[in-house]
């Protein structure tokens, strides 16, 4: 943890120590790129994440994967709420973050970390925490950043003619009911062979988490995404509908900064021209 005395920041930042969530070699690489720390930000929300909005079985009428968007052949379904719930957890606890990083002057948050824990009282908490910084620079960004990048790499890419843009998330959730094939592919009898039932469950749950994410992250204006985590969980619950006894719920969730480039002065193709110096003496 880096601490300094503030000097030349805005409002309330000035004059008060503030605290780093970045090691010397990151704060170094921030402070070469133009930024300044100026503060430690937290957001944290507490949700009761676990009603799906229906009773029973859902895997046995909802038939395929289930989004926050479903597709065109997708009817809509329980699962519905479940991702809304999801993604409205983790912003509002990023939005808190970003308004700590506003009150500290902060044109963006670096090295954010998200934290999903159960909560002693009940629920789940999500946290976000990260290093608020701002730039040594009069054009101000409307809105603050947000970004999973370290230090360094943050100022690699700043040096590389790209800006990050905003925290983006890809969150999918499915739920599909074992049929008579499945169950019958599953059985020790069944030999070395694919459960294409449980194939086709991942791949879709992966495919639209991929979707969303892309979704996310041009509504922050991005021109592309650099991913930071993939979590995949597949659950089992009990269902005794139509005779099978069986629904698996996979649930996709992808985590990300999106970037855009910036304007640049570009530089003539093909190698720099060669300095000539004479070497003649003068008489």
């Amino acid at each position: 943890m880096t601490h300094r005395r503030g000097a030349g920041l805005p409002g309330e930042a000035a004059g008060r120590t503030w605290d780093s969530a970045l090691s010397p070699d990151e704060f170094a690489a921030v402070q070469a790129v133009g930024f300044d720390p100026v503060g430690q930000v937290l957001g944290t929300a507490v949700f009761n994440v676990g009603y799906s909005g229906t009773w029973g079985c859902p895997g046995a009428w909802s038939t395929g994967v289930t989004q926050a968007a479903p597709s065109r052949w997708v009817p809509p379904s329980a699962n519905v709420q479940m991702v809304r719930a999801m993604y409205g957890a983790r912003r509002l606890a990023l939005a808190r973050a970003v308004d700590e990083c506003r009150a500290l002057g902060g044109d963006g948050i670096v090295g954010v970390h998200l934290r999903i824990g159960e909560f002693s009282a009940g629920g789940v908490e999500f946290t976000v925490l990260g290093t608020a910084v701002r730039a040594r620079s009069r054009i101000r960004p409307r809105v603050p950043f947000t970004s999973h990048l370290s230090g360094r790499d943050f100022a690699a890419l700043l040096s590389a003619g790209w800006v990050p843009t905003g925290l983006a998330f890809g969150i999918a959730l499915a739920t599909r009911h074992d049929d008579w094939r499945t169950s019958r592919r599953t059985r020790w009898t069944a030999g070395n062979q694919e459960v294409d039932g449980y194939t086709h469950l991942i791949d879709r749950v992966r495919q639209d988490a991929r979707k969303q994410l892309s979704l996310d992250a041009a509504k922050h204006g991005g021109d592309g995404v650099v991913v930071d985590e993939m979590e995949l969980s597949v659950s089992e619950t009990e269902c005794d509908a139509y005779g099978y006894s069986r629904d698996h719920s996979a649930e996709a969730v992808l985590i990300g900064t999106s970037l855009a480039r910036f304007g640049r002065s570009e530089r003539p193709a093909g190698p720099r021209p060669l300095t000539i110096m004479r070497l003649e003496r003068e008489h």
